[in-house]
C-alpha cells in the first residue's frame, strides 16, 4: 500500500496513456501480479503490523504507531494515508469506468452472435429435410433399376469393345491424317495404344492387314523424323520432341547420339579450322639465324648503360593476323559458345529429358553422357592445342596486358563448360594452359632480364675501353698499356662510381618494370588470380624463385665466369670491369637483394608454403662472387705489373751493365700504374685500416746481406765459398720472419687490395732476380730500383714492413747471385732516386 501511495502521488499531475500504464503498474504491484498477469509466488508476511500483509491487525498497528511516533509523525502518517486512500479510490473509479465500457461492448457482441446463430439453426433444419428427401428418392430409383442393371453393364461392355474395334479399323486412316498434318506425336501415341492388341491378334487376317498398314505408315513417319533430325534447323523443343518420338519408335538411342554429335562435330571443326588459319608456321632455321645475327650487331652498337629499355633476346615470332586477345575472343565466341550450345542441346535431348515407360529402363542417360564426355574431350584437346600454339607466338615482353586479358577471358569462358558438364577434365586442362602460359611468360621475362644485364655489361665494357673514359689515367687494357692524359676520375664524363650507379639503377628499374608487368597476372579483376591452385604457387615458385631469385643467381654466376675465363695475362676482361662487378655484388649482398625480395613479397603477397631460397643464402652467394671478383682483380693487376717487371729483368744483361746513373723507366712506370690502380680502387672502396708508419718510411736502406749486421765484413771477404755462409744466415733469418701469403684473399677495402697487388708484383720481381746472375753495377742498379720502389710503394700497403721485407729479399737475392758484390753508398742511392 505504501508503494501504491507513493506512486499515486508521483503521477497525480500526469494524464493520458502514460498515467494509466503507471496506475496499472501500481495495482499489479499492490496485488502481487507479474507482467503476464499472474500472481507472483512470494512468501506471506506474518507480521501483524504489515499493512500490506494478509495478517494485518489494525489495533496492534495503531498501538505501535502511538508508542514509536511523535505527534507530528502521527499527523504526517495520517496525511499520507488519506492521500493514498484518495488516490486508490480515484484509480478504482477509473478502472471501473474502463471495464464498464468493455462490458457494454461485450454484451452487444453476444446479443448479435445469438441472432446469427438462430438464423443458422433454421438453415440447418432446412438442409436436413432436403437430405432426407434426396435419400428417399435415391432408394426408389435403385429399386426400380435393379432388374435392368446387369443388362446395362453388358451393353456398356459391348459398346466399349465396338469403339475399340472401330479405333483399330480407323487407325491407318487416322495415322495418314496425322502424317499429313505433321501431328507426329499424336500418330505415335495412337500407334502405341494399338500396337499390343495388333501384335496379340496378328494371326487373324483382318488384324494382320491393319498391322501391316500401320507398320508401313510408321516407317514413313520415322523416315520423316530422321530427316528432320538430320537437318537440325528446328528449334530445341522440336528436336527434343523428334528424338523422343524416334526413341518411342524403337530407334536405337546410341545411333541417335552418334548422328547428333557427328552433325555438331562438322560445325565445330569448321570453327577450329578458322582458328588454325590464323596461326602461321614457325620461322625456318635460316630466318632464326639471320635474326640472331641482326640482334647481336645491334647490341654491339649500343650506347650508354643507362638505357633502361628492355633488351630481350627474343627470336622473331611469326606475326599473326590478329593479336592474342582477338584470337581468344574468336575462339570463345565461336568454338566455346557453339560447344556449350551443343552440350546444352544434347543434355536436353538425351540426358535431362525425363524417360517414361520402356525408355526409362534402357539407361540411356549414362550411355549418352559417356559419348558426350568423349566428344567434348576430343574437340577441346584440339582447341587447347591451337591456343597453346598461339600463346607460344607471344614472345615479346613489351606489353603483358593483352596476354593476361586473353588468358582471363579464356579461363572465364571455360567455367561455363564446367557448369554444364560437371566432372569434365576440360576446365582443369584449360587451367593448366593458363598456368603454363604464365610460367612461360616468367621465363621470358627472366631471359629478357638476363639479356638486359649482359647488354648493360657490354655497354660498360665499351665505356671502359674508350680512352676518354679512363679513370685517372688508369691502365684498364688487358696488356697493361698506359693510357696517357691528364683527366682525373672526377673530370671523366663517366667515372667508375657513375657507371656503377647507372648500372645498378638500370638493373633495379628493369626488375621493377618486370615485376609490374608480371603483377598483372595477380590483379583482382583476373578470375584465375585468386584461385589457390594458381596464386600461391605462381607468386612463390614462379615470380620469387623462378624470376627474382634466378636472376640474382644469374648475376652472381655470370660475374664469377669473368674470373674463370681469364687467361694467364689477364684475359680479355678489363680489370676495371672486374672491380666494378665486385662492388656491384657487394652492394647486392649488403642491401639490394633484401630490398628486391622484400619488394617482391609485399607486391605479390608471397606466402612461403613451399620451400623458398632464404635471403641469407643469396647474400652469401653474392658475397662469394664479390670476393672472387676482387681476388681476381688483384691477381690480374698484379700480373700486369709483374709482366713489366719480368720483361725488364729478363731482357737486360745484368753482368755487363753500366754503372747506374738514374732509376730505370720501368720502375717509374710501376709506380705510376700502382698510383692509377690506387685511385681506381679508391673510387669504389673505402680506405681501410693501416698500421702506424714510421717517420722514415721512405728513407729506409737495404743491406746487401739482410741476414747479417756486419755487411762490410762479408762484402770485403766475398769469395766463391762465401755463398754457403751467407745463404745459411739468410735462411736462419727467414725462419724468424713472418710468413707472407702472396695470393691470400683480400678484404673489401682499398688498402687490402693494393697490398695484394704489390705482394704479387714484388714476389714476381724476387723470383725473376733469383734466376739471373749479376755483376757489380747490376747489383747497384737493383739497389737503386728497390730504394725508388720503397720511396713510393710503402704508402699503398697496410704494413710498410711487408714492402721493406720483400725489397730486402730482392736486394739480398741479387747480392747472392752477384759475381762482384760491391754495394753502392746509401747517400749516392738517395741522390739518384731523388733526381729520378
Amino acid at each position: 500500500m505504501d508503494g501504491g501511495a507513493d506512486g499515486s502521488v508521483a503521477v497525480s499531475g500526469d494524464s493520458g496513456p502514460g498515467r494509466r500504464r503507471r496506475v496499472h503498474g501500481m495495482l499489479k504491484l499492490y496485488y502481487g501480479l507479474n507482467e503476464e498477469g499472474k500472481a507472483e509466488e512470494q512468501p506471506e508476511s506474518l507480521d501483524p503490523c504489515d499493512i500490506n500483509g494478509p495478517h494485518f491487525d489494525p489495533e496492534l498497528f495503531l498501538n505501535k504507531l502511538r508508542r514509536e511516533c511523535s505527534l507530528a509523525e502521527l499527523m504526517d502518517q495520517e496525511t499520507c494515508m488519506v492521500k493514498q486512500i484518495r488516490s486508490l479510490d480515484s484509480d478504482m473509479q477509473t478502472l471501473v469506468y474502463e471495464n464498464y465500457n468493455k462490458f457494454i461492448s461485450a454484451t452487444d457482441t453476444i446479443r448479435k452472435m445469438k441472432n446469427d446463430f438462430k438464423k443458422m439453426e433454421d438453415e440447418m433444419d432446412c438442409l436436413s429435410a432436403n437430405m432426407a428427401a434426396i435419400t428417399e428418392f435415391s432408394a426408389r430409383i435403385s429399386g426400380t433399376l435393379q432388374d435392368q442393371h446387369t443388362q446395362i453393364t453388358k451393353l456398356s461392355g459391348v459398346h466399349t469393345l465396338l469403339r475399340k474395334l472401330q479405333f483399330l479399323f480407323e487407325l491407318p486412316a487416322r495415322l495418314n491424317k496425322c502424317l499429313e498434318l505433321q501431328a507426329y506425336a499424336q500418330a505415335v501415341r495412337s500407334h502405341r495404344r494399338a500396337r499390343c492388341v495388333l501384335q496379340q491378334y496378328s494371326h487373324l487376317p483382318s488384324f494382320k492387314g491393319i498391322q501391316d498398314d500401320c507398320h508401313a505408315i510408321m516407317d514413313n513417319l520415322a523416315q520423316e523424323l530422321r530427316q528432320k533430325f538430320r537437318d537440325g534447323g528446328s528449334s530445341a523443343k522440336d528436336l527434343s520432341e523428334c528424338v523422343e518420338l524416334l526413341l518411342q519408335l524403337d530407334e536405337p538411342a546410341e545411333e541417335l547420339c552418334d548422328k547428333f554429335l557427328s552433325h555438331a562435330r562438322s560445325r565445330l571443326e569448321s570453327d577450329l579450322q578458322g582458328l588454325e588459319a590464323e596461326i602461321r608456321p614457325y620461322p625456318s632455321a635460316l630466318a632464326v639465324k639471320d635474326a640472331s645475327a641482326r640482334r647481336l650487331s645491334s647490341s654491339a652498337a649500343a650506347g650508354s648503360p643507362t638505357d633502361t629499355s628492355p633488351k630481350t633476346s627474343t627470336l622473331p615470332s611469326p606475326t599473326s593476323n590478329t593479336d592474342i586477345l582477338e584470337f581468344i575472343d574468336r575462339g570463345c565466341n565461336e568454338f566455346v559458345s557453339s560447344l556449350c550450345l551443343v552440350i546444352t542441346s544434347y543434355q536436353e535431348l538425351f540426358i535431362n529429358h525425363a524417360q517414361k515407360g520402356e525408355l526409362a529402363s534402357k539407361n540411356i542417360p549414362q550411355m549418352a553422357n559417356g559419348k558426350l564426355q568423349a566428344f567434348v574431350d576430343d574437340l577441346a584437346a584440339r582447341y587447347f592445342s591451337l591456343v597453346e600454339r598461339r600463346i607460344q607466338e607471344e614472345k615479346g615482353v613489351a606489353d603483358n596486358s593483352l596476354l593476361v586479358r586473353a588468358l582471363d577471358r579464356f579461363h572465364r569462358r571455360l567455367q561455363a563448360v564446367a557448369k554444364l558438364l560437371p566432372g569434365s577434365a576440360v576446365p582443369n586442362q584449360g587451367t593448366e594452359i593458363v598456368i603454363r602460359a604464365a610460367t612461360e611468360r616468367v621465363k621470358q621475362y627472366l631471359s629478357a632480364l638476363q639479356s638486359f644485364y649482359m647488354d648493360s655489361l657490354t655497354d660498360v665494357r665499351q665505356a671502359l675501353a674508350t680512352p676518354r673514359l679512363s679513370v685517372a689515367s688508369a691502365s684498364v687494357s688487358g696488356g697493361g698499356a698506359h693510357l696517357g692524359g691528364s683527366a682525373s676520375g672526377r673530370d671523366a664524363p663517366n667515372s667508375l662510381p657513375e657507371l656503377l650507379s647507372s648500372l645498378s639503377a638500370s638493373i633495379l628499374n628493369q626488375i621493377k618494370s618486370v615485376l609490374a608487368s608480371v603483377h598483372l597476372f595477380t590483379a583482382k579483376d583476373i578470375t584465375f588470380s585468386n584461385k589457390p591452385y594458381f596464386k600461391g604457387e605462381f607468386c612463390s615458385q614462379g615470380v620469387r624463385e623462378s624470376l627474382v631469385v634466378s636472376f640474382i643467381k644469374f648475376v652472381c654466376q655470370s660475374s664469377r665466369q669473368f674470373c674463370e675465363s681469364a687467361g694467364d695475362k689477364g684475359g680479355s676482361t678489363p680489370p676495371a670491369l672486374l672491380l666494378l662487378l665486385s662492388r656491384l655484388c657487394l652492394d647486392y649482398e649488403t642491401s639490394t637483394i633484401s630490398y628486391i625480395l622484400t619488394l617482391t613479397d609485399e607486391q605479390f603477397l608471397v606466402q612461403h608454403h613451399s620451400p623458398v631460397t632464404p635471403v641469407t643464402t643469396l647474400c652469401a652467394e653474392a658475397r662469394e662472387a664479390a670476393q672472387k671478383l676482387l681476388n681476381h682483380y688483384v691477381k690480374v693487376q698484379g700480373l700486369i705489373i709483374s709482366q713489366m717487371l719480368r720483361k725488364s729483368v729478363e731482357t737486360r744483361d745484368w753482368v755487363n751493365t753500366i754503372e747506374p746513373r738514374n732509376v730505370r723507366a720501368v720502375m717509374k712506370r710501376v709506380v705510376e700504374d700502382t698510383t692509377s690502380i690506387d685511385v681506381q680502387v679508391g673510387l669504389l672502396y673505402e680506405e681501410g685500416v693501416r698500421k702506424a708508419h714510421s717517420s722514415d718510411s721512405s728513407k729506409r736502406t737495404f743491406s746487401v746481406y739482410s741476414s747479417s749486421r756486419q755487411q762490410a765484413r762479408y762484402a770485403a771477404s766475398y769469395t766463391p765459398s762465401a755463398p754457403m755462409d751467407t745463404n745459411l744466415l739468410s735462411n736462419i733469418h727467414k725462419l724468424f720472419s713472418e710468413r707472407i701469403d702472396i695470393f691470400s684473399s683480400v678484404e673489401f677495402n682499398k688498402v687490402s687490395v693494393m697490398t695484394g697487388i704489390i705482394k704479387i708484383s714484388l714476389k714476381t720481381f724476387l723470383e725473376c732476380v733469383r734466376l739471373r746472375t749479376f755483376g757489380r753495377y747490376g747489383l747497384q742498379q737493383i739497389q737503386v730500383d728497390c730504394h725508388y720502389l720503397q720511396m713510393y710503394l710503402w704508402r699503398f700497403v697496410s704494413d710498410e714492413n711487408l714492402v721493406h721485407f720483400l725489397l730486402d729479399e730482392i736486394v739480398g737475392s741479387s747480392a747472392h747471385r752477384c759475381l762482384d758484390p760491391a754495394p753502392m753508398e746509401q747517400s749516392v742511392i738517395e741522390v739518384i732516386c731523388e733526381r729520378g
